[in-house]
């Protein structure tokens, strides 16, 4: 069977995902969500002309030259407008954020006067409009602000509830179940016994979905058995996963029973193998609705397969407007090699320049087994099939993995 380009793989996996329904949450539950529907703002802000600084509202025309000198008729505190109209020779103390009283048209700072009784001197003279924000100077009643699609933010949050809304139109969160296969895998904290490993993989998944906006479903280690594995794979789709995620047992061994129990259990396979290195046996299929992703054991293959494939798909799910990495530019840190069939995903330090240029350097030993490399890595380097050697300070394409 032929490998399938990654470019294929991706597109299969995408193919079909529309985003997961509405729902309504309250702002405090909306962070990171992702908008439903366009957000128009419910009111004008300000509302009204306020006061950007502490000071004195005036007529313009009274408070020209040095030599004026007006009288103060009142007081306007943020909240408590003032209800009448300034007159020739008149001013209103007034603080940040008060509205400006009817006839005055700019505030002089207090910095800028003296009192003397009831009245007041200034030492600069005002200009109409100064220190005053317009009303509506923010934004005015139904300006689209929040487009569909984008993952709300902090400042988005603040956005939305200044725009009058105490919850949002999102959608629902994406279901990732992830499920592990091996006899020799043993938890974290355990002792392990010769030939095993310490199960990793799914605590660097799970982390990944979450971070992208997806709820988790841990269905913990399952023996290599097809019973095994099917039973992991039906508890999969009765939790209501929209997305299973196998790690192990992908490849051609005879304990690599992962694709034999997935077809058991009626999945659809679209495709086995493809194009890339790390992660050449990953898989991809479907069982109705929910969408099955089997990556390799090994931990840095499953990691990259994740990134490059689960990533975009959740983004997909949750009804993101762009879901695909960015690729970007940099300079090669060391010499390479000759590039096989297979499209090369190298992991790689980062290093800024002076000049702003970013320096990407492969580490030197990219067996797909290496956590501490992968760990240490910043970027994936990517190599297309059949690359000719590139030497150092070549211009090459990276992606950024997640800080």
């Amino acid at each position: 069977m032929a490998l399938m380009p990654v470019a294929d793989a991706l597109a299969a996996i995408l193919a079909g995902a529309e985003p997961m329904p509405e729902e309504m949450v309250a702002l405090d539950a909306a962070y990171h969500r992702t908008l439903a529907r366009d957000l128009a703002a419910k009111r004008t802000q300000p509302p009204q002309a306020m006061s950007a600084m502490d000071g004195y509202a005036v007529r313009a025309a009274d408070a020209a030259d040095l030599s004026a000198r007006l009288k103060v008729i009142g007081e306007v505190a943020a909240g408590r407008p003032f209800e009448r109209k300034v007159g020739a020779g008149e001013a209103v103390r007034i603080f940040t954020g008060g509205v400006i009283p009817d006839g005055a048209d700019a505030v002089i700072i207090q910095e800028d006067t003296a009192t003397d009784g009831d009245h007041i001197t200034i030492t600069e003279a005002a200009a109409k409009g100064r220190h005053i924000r317009p009303a509506g100077v923010d934004f005015r009643e139904g300006d689209v602000l929040l487009a569909k699609g984008s993952r709300l933010s902090d400042r988005a949050l603040s956005l939305a509830a200044s725009m009058n809304y105490p919850e949002l139109p999102v959608r629902r969160r994406p279901k990732v179940a992830v499920l592990a296969t091996g006899d020799e895998l043993v938890m974290p904290g355990s002792e392990p016994s010769p030939g095993q490993i310490i199960y990793s993989n799914g605590y660097a998944l799970r982390a990944l979905a979450r971070a992208e906006g997806a709820d988790t479903i841990d269905l913990g280690v399952a023996a290599d058995t097809v019973a095994a594995t099917t039973s992991g794979i039906r508890r999969a789709s009765e939790s209501g996963a929209d997305i299973l995620i196998t790690t192990g047992g992908a490849s051609v061994g005879d304990h690599d029973l992962v694709k034999q129990s997935l077809e058991a259990e009626g999945v659809r396979m679209a495709f086995w193998r493809i194009a890339m290195r790390p992660g050449k046996p990953m898989m991809h299929g479907r069982l109705g609705a929910m969408r099955v992703i089997g990556l390799p054991g090994n931990p840095v293959s499953s990691y990259v397969c994740a990134y490059l494939f689960l990533v975009p798909l959740i983004r997909a799910l949750s009804g993101q407007s762009d879901v695909h990495h960015v690729r970007k530019s940099a300079l090669l840190g060391r010499d390479l090699g000759p590039n096989d069939q297979r499209e090369d995903y190298l992991r790689a330090t980062i290093e800024k320049r002076d000049d702003g240029h970013l320096i990407a350097t492969p580490v030197d030993k990219q067996d797909s087994s290496l956590l501490g490399n992968l760990a240490a890595a910043r970027a994936l380097l990517v190599r297309p099939p059949f690359a000719k050697a590139t030497a150092r300070g070549s211009v090459c394409e990276i992606l950024t993995l997640p800080e």
